[in-house]
């Protein structure tokens, strides 16, 4: 029972927990939104005198807390969830004893208190800004971070003449980049990273007095500005994000200020510029997971103090490198980067397509090869006239390929044939000679001494077995018009060279010349 009863405190310990903190759905956030849009004054800004407009019973030391507590208890009326209770004692008039609110001297009157920061990192915060948070004109710094607030930034921001540091990381504000920060003067530290901001990096962005820029994990969609080197900034983050081209040559500029770098993830193409060696005091310089081209250059080595280097996955070249194969993809389409140009990083594709056109011209190669190949398969075709002309008959070979039209004409030649019927009567008797005139196929040398035709006659005796599977063949030579029964009668008749042409219809009657040789003997 002691374990069960644990076991039911912890469960609901834990889900009491996890109702601190819950992400937003879609609606939420939705609704969010259409509530900043509502409250909205003038376009997202507020008139001159609006404080005035607002009537108070609470007496305040001076006009600035006034405008202080309107701003506030806008803030805490635009909260939507608030599940540690955060903005709970944002009651009264003492708004620097506000939990995140802070006061300090004023700059200008040092004998006032003024609000000089608000910082609800952490909260878990649900809700949206407020309008009336420009009338906080004392404020240095504004943190939010890692909260749930959605919607878009107010443009009465830009009254915020003293604000040093704006961070609303880790939230889900969307819509463009939020130009009313381009109207805060003295703003050294921006960071918009963690949230659904879109579009394009405004060039102004780079002509401010800023010393961090974190814009990384967002939805940024353009370039890197030709001014970038304009910037003083030290610290610059805009990994993850869908932003295109290549680095500005103007990055060289930035000698004296720039620390660390990160550009992963992204589709930044084209090379990397010479002028990166310049930057002597970098210590952080990632690249990682884009598409950057060409040969790392020489000019690395001016990367003294760098700590950590990342330049992986890029398509980048150099002396140490993997394997030749692994490599190959990359090394075989090399990039002029002289010819490069940034903004597109399509310069690089231009030289790669000659040398894609040179491993074509091997290609063609292959096939001339190829019709050789068919070549021996005729071979196999040739050797079967070759054994029967023997060595004397070796120019016969070539004609013997015409040789089949030739044996249409001797059709009409059967009556020449007639006068030899004194042959078939020598053929007669020895009807088993012609297994041993078919085995003369196996015996292309024994030819020469065909003349002496009672050598043949003996020593086919001893190959019977060989020739009793080809008894089967004068029956395969009849049906073949008339190309198997030429080349059994020439190898019949190899001394008859002169009446070989009459061959064809011998060969149809090839039973009866067989016998010939009996009677010779």
């Amino acid at each position: 029972m002691q374990a069960y009863g644990c076991f039911l405190v912890s469960f609901f310990l834990f889900s009491y927990l996890s109702s601190f903190s819950s992400a937003l759905t879609d609606a939420e956030v939705s609704f969010i939104a259409h509530r900043q849009l509502v409250s909205l004054l003038e376009g997202g800004d507020i008139p001159d005198n609006y404080e005035f407009e607002v009537e108070l019973d609470l007496k305040f030391p001076n006009t600035r807390l006034r405008r202080a507590y309107i701003g506030l208890q806008a803030l805490k009326k635009a909260v939507y969830s608030d599940p540690l209770k955060t903005t709970q004692n944002w009651v009264g008039e003492n708004v620097c004893a506000y939990t995140g609110v802070f006061c300090a001297q004023a700059l200008d009157d040092p004998e006032i208190e003024v609000v000089a920061g608000i910082d609800l990192n952490h909260a878990d915060i649900a809700g949206h800004l407020p309008t009336e948070l420009g009338l906080l004109t004392d404020m240095a710094l504004f943190h939010i971070n890692s909260n749930r607030f959605c919607g878009i930034i107010p443009k009465s921001f830009r009254r915020l003449t003293l604000l040093h540091e704006f961070d609303v990381s880790n939230n889900r504000f969307v819509g463009s980049f939020p130009d009313v920060v381009l109207e805060i003067p003295n703003l050294k530290y921006l960071d918009l990273r963690f949230n659904d901001f879109e579009g394009k990096l405004p060039p102004e962005l780079f002509n401010k007095e800023l010393d961090a820029l974190f814009l990384n994990d967002n939805r940024f969609t353009s370039t890197l500005p030709e001014n970038l080197g304009n910037s003083p900034i030290s610290v610059f983050v805009v990994a993850n994000n869908h932003l295109e081209g290549c680095i500005p040559n103007s990055i060289g500029k930035m000698v004296n200020t720039l620390n660390e770098v990160v550009l992963s993830n992204n589709k930044f193409t084209g090379c990397l510029p010479p002028e990166i060696g310049q930057l002597a005091n970098m210590t952080v310089f990632d690249i990682s997971s884009n598409t950057f081209s060409g040969i790392i250059l020489k000019t690395f080595m001016g990367l003294e103090k760098v700590e950590e280097l990342d330049i992986s996955h890029n398509m980048l070249t150099g002396p140490k490198q993997k394997s030749a194969k692994e490599c190959y993809a990359v090394v075989s389409k090399p990039v002029d980067c002289n010819k490069a140009k940034c903004g597109g990083g399509h310069g690089p594709s231009k030289p790669s397509q000659p040398l894609i056109e040179k491993p074509k011209t091997p290609k063609p190669e292959q096939p001339k090869q190829k019709p050789p190949k068919p070549s021996p398969e005729l071979v196999p075709t040739t050797p079967t006239p070759n054994p029967q002309p023997s060595k004397e008959e070796t120019p016969k070979e070539q004609p013997s390929k015409e040789e089949p039209p030739k044996v249409q004409e001797p059709k009409e030649e059967p009556p020449k044939v007639n006068p030899p019927k004194e042959e078939p009567q020598k053929v007669q008797p020895p009807k088993e000679e012609l297994p041993k005139e078919q085995p003369s196929k196996d015996e292309p040398p024994k030819e020469q001494p065909s003349k002496e035709e009672l050598p043949k006659v003996q020593e086919p005796k001893e190959e019977p077995p060989k020739v009793k599977p080809p008894k089967e063949e004068p029956p395969k030579v009849q049906p073949p018009k008339e190309e198997l029964p030429n080349k059994q009668p020439s190898k019949d008749e190899p001394p008859k060279e002169q009446p070989s042409k009459e061959e064809p219809p011998k060969a149809q009657p090839p039973k009866e010349e067989a016998p010939a040789p009996e009677s010779e003997l």
